[in-house]
């Protein structure tokens, strides 16, 4: 066995490799550029070298950086994660050339299957049915159009050497394809190294399910099920479970059976993964392989005890496989929320800053027989940089059952808390409690079809604003007997604190009444129900953990006159707790309107400006590009919202702008 490993990676999974490493007794190396000089993988390494400037193209992908990284520490072995060079053929020969082990497939399996146009050639060559469209070269954005057309709109321009939703667009027309085609290009080239593009038939209502393939140089591999990977945005994925609620066992026979085949038939070792599309009759067609770890591993481990990053490194080691197909069964459901450091209210636009507070839930079994995971990579007080993917930490939960398992996530979100930068900790709460969500009833157009204007936030309904406004009353009482006793008058008198109270949220408000005991308290609503509140809460505590009726709440609580903020299933709420002439008062106030941007192009996020399409004078259409912005390796084209004449221009190619900061002004 190893040594010392070197780990070609960061954030995250870099984490997540040094963890396993150590466990197996095997010394680690982190790599760093300028803006992870302090970062959680350096921390947690025994040791780091530094590889350059904060950009990826000029350090965590360069590979001779790495190579010299390798040479001063003596790494016997390199684990490469996930992205920058993990998928990358010349990184591994570079490797094998040195004499160094790659915790991974060879080199000519990457080659193979890792280029996603050579893969579906083998794919096809070897009867795999594969999705429609054209696996050449692209010269240019007017070939591109052409294609299109052939293979019928709507079609997805997709990076070759791609992986994380990187470099893919979806085009519905002409101007899409052409559009797309240089934004594809672009972003896989800057994530990548390699802006080969190529074009496929989007089949509309897919859904995306993967397999887990593991494989050892002793002729064995197996699969270890499957992952249901279709809750997705702009072809990244937010949600993934395991197994998947569509398949029946001998779909999941058929495509386990068919992914081990097509491993051997490349001579693939180590973990990898055969990605499909299914559709309504559990037809599956061939997508791609992932020559690497995916994000979305934990599910797996969550749901057969395999740990595949220790089984990696024992592949490469030499290591036969320690089980056969026949042993990998499934045990529970396992669900995995990725957490983004982008804001939901913006149309998910990334952010970035400094983590002022930053506290998962904590880790290992609950209460009610379930488990939370959190895969992480940064630390409260921590910066999230604009250089990389925004994705901090990966929380997972695994129960019985898949209901089970969808609880507990709630619950793991409601507790998860994040301040100092925009993330999507609502969204992935919201998705939680969707309807059809919770049905499995679900395609990779969830997202599209569900929250087609974007995410508003959410909004609680029936029970459980009843649940909400009955811990607000109680809390509140709470929070007026304190302070009672800290403005008491000199002779110890202290006024009483009042039973009636009004509870407004969500445009509705709630009379009640409020019988205390020292257990907790009882809250009567005007038409004879009630709920029985009890905590250990205290006012100033940010979270609050709030058992109603003996069921479990959690809430996270900022203070607002005359209540509190309560941030809870992906709904951000302004909750007043009034008596009822404060109420009455409450309700002739008039209401703040906010200010008038209309005329303005803010920048949505901060970034890097990379082109202003539109000149001073221009007359522009709704729908037309005014500027793109790069931003965590993404390009986000900003469109016209309606027409009107450009007055001034405030931004030029390659300035970089804060949020908010004015691009363009209308007439």
């Amino acid at each position: 066995m190893f040594k010392k490993i070197l780990i070609a990676n960061r954030g995250e999974i870099a984490c997540r490799v040094i963890k396993t490493a150590r466990k197996m007794g095997i010394a680690t190396v982190a790599v760093y550029s300028d803006a992870d000089r302090n970062a959680l993988h350096v921390k947690m390494a025994d040791e780091a070298v530094h590889i350059g400037p904060a950009p990826a193209a000029q350090s965590y992908i360069v590979i001779d950086r790495i190579m010299d990284a390798v040479r001063a520490t003596g790494a016997e072995a390199v684990h490469p994660g996930y992205g920058f060079l993990s998928e990358n053929r010349n990184f591994a020969a570079a490797l094998e050339a040195a004499g160094v082990v790659f915790i991974g497939p060879p080199s000519g399996a990457i080659e193979a299957m890792g280029d996603k146009i050579t893969s579906k050639k083998l794919a096809q060559e070897a009867g795999v049915s594969t999705v429609p469209g054209y696996m050449g070269l692209i010269a240019d954005a007017e070939e591109a159009v052409r294609i299109s057309a052939e293979v019928g709109y709507p079609v997805m321009l997709k990076a070759s050497a791609g992986g994380g939703g990187k470099g893919m667009r979806i085009a519905w027309t002409d101007a899409e394809a052409r559009e797309g085609f240089q934004s594809s290009k672009n972003e896989a080239a800057a994530s990548f190294g390699d802006d080969r593009i190529f074009i496929e038939k989007f089949v509309t209502q897919p859904r995306h399910i993967e397999i887990q393939v593991l494989a050892d140089k002793h002729g064995t591999c197996v699969y270890l099920h499957e992952r249901e990977c279709s809750i997705q945005r702009r072809n990244q994925k937010v949600i993934e479970e395991a197994p998947s609620p569509f398949l029946d066992p001998e779909t999941r026979r058929a495509m386990g059976e068919q992914a081990c085949a097509l491993a051997k038939a490349v001579g693939y070792t180590s973990a990898g993964t055969v990605e499909f599309i299914v559709d309504g009759a559990r037809n599956f067609y061939f997508l791609e392989m992932n020559t690497r770890l995916q994000v979305e591993h934990p599910v797996t481990e969550l749901i057969t005890g395999v740990d595949l990053v220790e089984q990696m490194i024992r592949v490469a080691a030499g290591q036969p496989l320690p089980f056969a197909q026949s042993d990998l069964t499934i045990n529970g459901w396992a669900m995995e929320s990725r957490l983004y450091a982008e804001d939901p209210y913006r149309n998910f636009l990334p952010s970035i800053g400094r983590l002022t507070r930053y506290r998962p839930p904590a880790e290992g079994p609950t209460p009610r027989g379930g488990i939370v995971r959190n895969d992480t990579g940064v630390f409260e007080g921590g910066e999230i940089s604009m250089y990389y993917d925004p994705m901090i930490a990966k929380l997972c939960t695994w129960a019985p059952t898949r209901l089970e398992a969808i609880e507990e996530m709630r619950l793991a979100l409601d507790t998860f808390e994040v301040e100092g930068i925009g993330h999507n900790l609502p969204f992935v709460g919201a998705v939680m409690d969707h309807p059809r969500f919770v049905s499995g009833n679900i395609t990779t157009a969830f997202i599209a079809e569900e929250y087609p204007e974007g995410f508003p936030g959410a909004t609680l309904h029936g029970h459980d604003i009843r649940r909400v406004a009955a811990a607000a009353a109680a809390m509140n009482r709470v929070a007026e007997i304190r302070r009672t006793r800290i403005s008491g008058t000199m002779d110890n008198h202290q006024r009483r604190v009042g039973d009636d109270w009004v509870v407004s949220l969500q445009g509705e408000s709630h009379p009640v009444r409020i019988v205390a005991d020292r257990e907790g308290s009882t809250v009567h609503f005007p038409d004879g129900s009630s709920h029985r509140v009890t905590s250990d809460w205290t006012p100033g505590q940010p979270l609050a953990r709030v058992m109603v009726d003996g069921v479990p709440l959690v809430m996270k609580v900022g203070k607002i006159p005359s209540g509190f903020r309560l941030r809870l299933r992906g709904a951000d709420l302004k909750c007043h707790v009034r008596s009822p002439r404060q109420a009455a008062l409450a309700e002739l106030m008039p209401e703040k309107l906010p200010p008038d941007t209309s005329k303005f192009l803010l920048c949505p996020m901060p970034g890097l400006i990379v082109r202003i399409n539109v000149a001073e004078g221009d007359e522009v259409q709704e729908g037309q590009a005014l500027a793109t912005v790069e931003a965590m390796k993404m390009e986000n084209i900003l469109k016209a919202e309606r027409r009107g004449v450009v007055r001034k221009i405030s931004a030029s190619a390659g300035a970089s702008l804060k949020v908010d900061d004015v691009i363009l002004e209308f007439e």
